[in-house]
């Protein structure tokens, strides 16, 4: 726009046949290139440069958060989405030039909080009065980068920053970190929790390593899978005992070096619980699995 880089957003939809359920493969070489559908500009002409968009987790895909500069917008896409109406905002409110980071939308409490990042504070909103319920100050030494929820354990956050940590948060009592990993070199630009297993955390740092991480203690299964007594034989009930016995252990499980720049990405597979990828500077994308001794681990 004139000599100034702007950062926008806007809602686009699929062709029906590339919409899920198709078994139509995409890269098919008959398959004509198909444009998408521009439904609707997120107009945020009046709040400044877009950072992130994030739609509502669970619900009807009609809401969609947008963080531009120092402000919260919570839009509604009407019917036929052919419009994204401003339904409520809000404003951070301090001294200094203050803009948001990244945010994730908590799938959790009804979808009704977010997490913002700005600086070196994590804050959260409830969506329904946009008021702040909760604020990490210094939640890192330097900028927090990313955040993400446990998907199968409410009020447990993650973030990670430029002062290469990694912090896991309960935002019931936010004076201290749960946990902390000081695995990489230099800042953290990705944090992300595996859909299915709570317990593995995949990290990515300009150190241009990605590590994933075991972070069982502070899972939803930190005892592994409840079985029944009645299930259990004598010999098995024994050994269960004893596995409840020992101490829990958070590890790195692996530490992948196949970049040779930042990785600024990395993202669990929506299908395979045990597939993830990264990208870096360089455009190297690498794909990679859960270990297998690790998997059955998990499964079994």
């Amino acid at each position: 726009s004139d000599t100034k880089v702007m950062t926008c957003a806007a809602v686009w939809r699929m062709p029906k046949e590339l919409e899920s359920g198709s078994h139509e493969s995409p890269d098919d070489s008959s398959s004509n290139t198909q444009t998408l559908e521009l439904l609707c500009h997120l107009d945020n002409t009046a709040h400044g440069n877009m950072a992130c968009v994030m739609w509502e987790p669970m619900g009807d895909g009609k809401k969609i958060i947008s963080l531009a500069d120092n402000n919260i917008l919570l839009w509604d896409l009407q019917e036929s989405s052919a419009k994204a109406v401003l339904s409520s905002s809000a404003a951070l409110e301090g001294k200094g030039q203050l803009k948001f980071t990244s945010g994730r939308w908590s799938p959790h409490h009804n979808c009704t909080q977010i997490a913002t990042a700005n600086d070196t504070t994590v804050r959260g909103w409830d969506t329904r009065s946009m008021r702040q319920i909760y604020c990490i100050e210094n939640a890192h030494g330097q900028l927090v980068r990313d955040l993400d929820f446990n998907p199968n354990k409410q009020y447990y956050l993650a973030s990670c920053g430029d002062d290469c940590k990694v912090k896991f948060w309960d935002t019931r009592n936010v004076t201290e970190p749960v946990k902390t990993l000081e695995e990489h070199s230099h800042w953290v630009w990705n944090v992300r929790y595996n859909h299915s297993h709570d317990q593995l955390i995949l990290t990515g740092s300009s150190d241009s390593r990605v590590i994933l991480s075991n972070m069982v203690s502070i899972s939803s299964e930190p005892f592994g899978h409840m079985v029944d007594d009645d299930e259990l034989s004598d010999q098995e009930d024994q050994h269960q005992e004893e596995k409840i016995k020992e101490p829990l252990q958070d590890s790195v499980i692996a530490t992948y070096e196949e970049h040779e720049d930042s990785v600024y990405a990395v993202e669990w597979s929506s299908a395979d619980p045990w597939l993830f990828a990264s990208l870096s500077y360089d455009g190297r994308l690498v794909i990679n699995r859960v270990p297998r001794a690790l998997k059955y681990h998990i499964l079994l």
